[in-house]
């Protein structure tokens, strides 16, 4: 995620970093080139006069706005409903933390330096892996070693095993839960309230699941794609009768918008990446680590993410 300042004046024709600009370069030049190369020939392919009024892209120009805006607003809806996921995990996991240190019966204060074998460490610690293997899962990348950290060595290889690892921590934290009821460490209607916490904390995982399996259909992206290229490549033929040498600089403000469009739905459309402008799981991943190490006073407690040349990951 872009984090930054509003630019003003000259700094806003300027900036790269979190446009779409270098997404679309190549095409964009190839078609000023082509609008370039219309303007010089006037027209003229081959001995062949190609004649187009604005009209037909007047009608047809419409239409593609407005299916791309469409599209746009449903790409900007699976990005806002990741991050809304995501901020339910960061209330969900601090809950758990208050509920863990509070509800389960231990005469010791709940404390990091009680290690493994203390529950409600236990548990504490595997909500932060759970969210670090989230998002590695929401990623498709590999586990990170970092994660055993946290869970006990059998944890540690179960999940290391699981293709769904978020999955698998959370098995671990029911098995926990029952037996803290069995050991009458917990009432059970006091054990309930953990258990909502856990099933809500499965329901956000498995909404992610669903943002990232289910994409936009592919039938209407190509459909928007092949036709805002269509239409940017021959709008030259259309223009160069009506405004000469200004056709160029024309093609290029309406190629740079559609084009523009349509490379940002396909960015927001996927919200859990690490491109600009995806998420910044990685900073969310350790707001809530922090927030549970100090849930136990743990003396190692990492400091939050910095945006890096104002890019949060």
């Amino acid at each position: 995620m872009i984090i930054r300042e509003r630019p003003s004046g000259l700094k806003l024709f300027l900036l790269l970093r979190g446009s779409v600009l270098p997404r679309i370069l190549p095409t964009l030049l190839v078609n000023i080139a082509v609008a370039t190369l219309v303007t010089w020939s006037h027209g003229d392919l081959w001995d062949l006069k190609i004649t187009l009024t604005t009209i037909p892209f007047t009608l047809i120009g419409l239409p593609i706005a407005i299916f791309l805006g469409f599209r746009n607003n449903s790409a900007y809806d699976r990005f806002w409903e990741g991050r809304k996921l995501w901020g339910e995990l960061v209330l969900r996991c601090r809950n758990l933390a208050r509920q863990a240190t509070s509800l389960i019966d231990d005469p010791r204060p709940a404390l990091a330096s009680n290690g493994l074998q203390d529950t409600r460490v236990r548990v504490i610690y595997r909500a932060i892996a759970f969210v670090h293997a989230l998002r590695d899962h929401l990623r498709d990348q590999p586990g990170s070693p970092y994660l055993a950290t946290f869970l006990l060595p059998d944890e540690a290889e179960d999940m290391a095993r699981a293709h769904n690892k978020p999955d698998s921590l959370m098995r671990h934290m029911g098995a926990d839960l029952q037996r803290c009821i069995k050991e009458g460490r917990i009432e059970g209607c006091l054990a309930a309230n953990i258990d909502n916490t856990l099933s809500a904390l499965t329901a956000a995982a498995a909404s992610c699941e669903r943002i990232k399996n289910t994409p936009v259909p592919y039938s209407y992206t190509l459909l928007l794609h092949r036709t805002a290229h269509i239409y940017c490549f021959l709008l030259p033929f259309g223009l160069v009768d009506s405004i000469g040498f200004m056709t160029p600089f024309v093609v290029a403000i309406v190629a740079y918008t559609f084009f523009g469009l349509d490379a940002l739905g396909d960015e927001l459309e996927e919200p859990f990446g690490t491109e600009p402008n995806d998420l910044p799981l990685d900073a969310i991943c350790r707001a809530i680590e922090i927030d549970l190490r100090n849930a136990l006073r743990d003396e190692h407690v990492p400091p939050p993410l910095q945006p890096v040349d104002y890019c949060l990951t």
